[in-house]
């Protein structure tokens, strides 16, 4: 199971922790992998694609409403 988004394709990144002592140990910095249903499929997404996700869906029907407001004025 990989901690990638489907959509970008972006994964882990490394950093260091340090203790008290200034020791540096490796870890790894996961990014915020949510589940989501998009179009009928079951994808892992990141936070950063959902929400342009969401902004560009809104921007959509905002221009259907806009196009269908026009139609109704001819």
């Amino acid at each position: 199971m990989a901690k990638r988004c489907d959509l970008c394709g972006r994964g882990p990144q490394t950093s260091i922790s340090r203790s008290h002592s200034n020791v540096a140990t490796k870890r790894r910095q996961y990014i915020n992998l949510q589940t989501k249903n998009v179009s009928g499929n079951k994808i892992k997404i990141c936070t950063r694609c959902l929400k342009s996700l969401k902004r560009n869906l809104s921007a959509e029907t905002e221009k259907g409403i806009f196009n269908k407001k026009q139609n109704k004025k001819k």
